[in-house]
């Protein structure tokens, strides 16, 4: 009765088939960033890649920039709006009222109420 395996000679988390010193990787350089709370990011790009202008620092979350003298100020948090909030915007009072008349008459009709 043959085992379970089927793929036999390897194993869970087992390297790569080939020998790493048959391909050679692709030609980076490290990009540095600073956040506002002076945290230091570095990160290998390609080396072709542009870099981007901010990258989110994985301590603080704020974003960071290239300059370290002069880094991206702080994100402003965005309060929380309900599901309210966001009808308000899009709707008058006006028309607030009017789908509010309109929902009371079809409620009170399915009631038999005047």
């Amino acid at each position: 009765m043959p085992s379970g395996s089927a793929i036999r000679g390897s194993r869970v988390g087992a390297g790569p088939a080939r020998p790493t010193e048959r391909c050679e990787p692709a030609p980076r350089r490290p990009v540095t960033y600073w956040c506002a709370n002076g945290h230091m990011v570095e990160i290998l790009l390609a080396a072709e890649a542009e870099p981007p202008a901010t990258w989110d620092c994985p301590h603080c979350g704020q974003p960071a920039g290239q300059d370290v003298q002069n880094p991206p100020g702080r994100q402003r948090a965005e309060p929380y709006k309900s599901h309210l909030a966001y009808v308000k915007e899009r709707r008058s009072e006006a028309d607030a009222e009017a789908i509010l008349a309109e929902a009371l008459a079809e409620l009170r009709q399915r009631r038999g109420e005047r």
